[in-house]
């Protein structure tokens, strides 16, 4: 860039940057002492779908989206899994669908989702929940559980995706939402193939949201979750020595809170973000260290799922 003019023009854009993020800052601060329920958006009669409702989060993410008044749908490969989240959500006076579907198969979502269209009507909200894991060392892993691990966990957001996001492009209305991991953001032993998919899950939302705000669909949000441990079957017999279990109600409600406030990115617990931030910053060597002393290796006593919880 030899020339004086694209210099100048360059030195002011970085010096708009700078004001505009020292008022986003500001913004931000001054956010943060309103109470949530003043920044709540109403999803009343609103379409959400959740894969992965028949159990766990993606349940408790059912019944809370039904009490905030959607129209719930749950999809999950388990029929008797969707049948008990129906059961819940129903009991509580809440609305909901239920369709039995595989993620792994395209056609069978493209089919399911033109179902849903025409039963239940458009998607407003979309929660990308569902995920497996193997739990094994990478040498240990089998061939099919890790296709299997990057199908559900990653592949298929593209499917799930690309079933709805045209009418919200449409409407320019709309939210995609990611459960990721935090270990989408930082690699962990005993998780090879369950980080790089989720690795994966972070980059299709962020990918995505900047495809999104170039195209000027600014009424479509999208929000990825990158939580710690939870305590859910799916992750059985897991354990940190120093670094928080996080309880599914609680995980669910602050994710529906954060679709709620269209929170781009969430991190579970919220100061996680300071792990991300040091591994940007920090030495690896400084990294690896701080894993050793908290004792980050939470797959040596991994049992996983042995039942629907």
């Amino acid at each position: 860039m030899s020339d004086p003019s694209e210099i100048l023009v360059l030195v002011g854009r970085l010096l708009l940057w700078v004001v505009v993020t020292i008022y986003y800052i500001l913004e931000a601060t001054v956010l943060r002492f309103v109470p949530r329920k003043y920044k709540f958006k109403n999803i009343r009669g609103n379409v959400a779908l959740v894969t992965g409702g028949g159990s766990g989060i993606g349940r408790l993410m059912c019944l809370r989206l039904a009490a905030e008044g959607a129209i719930v749908v749950t999809w999950d490969v388990s029929e008797a899994g969707n049948l008990e989240t129906a059961k819940q959500v129903q009991a509580a006076g809440g609305k909901i669908h239920t369709y039995t579907v595989n993620l792994c198969d395209r056609n069978a979502v493209y089919a399911t989702a033109a179902k849903v269209k025409k039963e239940v009507g458009k998607v407003d909200i979309l929660i990308n929940n569902a995920g497996v894991v193997t739990g094994k060392n990478f040498m240990d892993s089998p061939d099919d559980s890790i296709v299997k691990t990057f199908e559900v966990n990653s592949i298929c957001l593209f499917w799930t995706t690309k079933a709805f996001l045209g009418d919200m492009l449409a409407a320019d209305k709309g939210h995609i939402v990611t459960i990721a991991s935090m270990a989408g953001k930082l690699g962990r032993p005993g998780l090879v193939d369950y980080c790089a998919s989720k690795f994966a899950a972070v980059g299709f939302h962020e990918s995505l949201q900047a495809e999104l705000k170039v195209g000027g669909k600014v009424g479509v949000k999208t929000t990825v979750v990158c939580p710690v441990l939870i305590m859910t079957g799916m992750f059985a017999g897991c354990s940190t020595r120093f670094l928080p279990h996080l309880e599914p109600q609680w995980v669910a409600n602050e994710v529906v809170d954060g679709i709620l406030m269209d929170v781009p990115t969430l991190h579970l617990p919220h100061f996680m973000w300071i792990m991300v931030f040091n591994a940007l910053m920090l030495p690896k060597k400084s990294v690896d260290y701080l894993g050793y002393l908290l004792e980050t290796n939470m797959m040596k006593t991994f049992v996983g799922r042995r039942k629907a919880d």
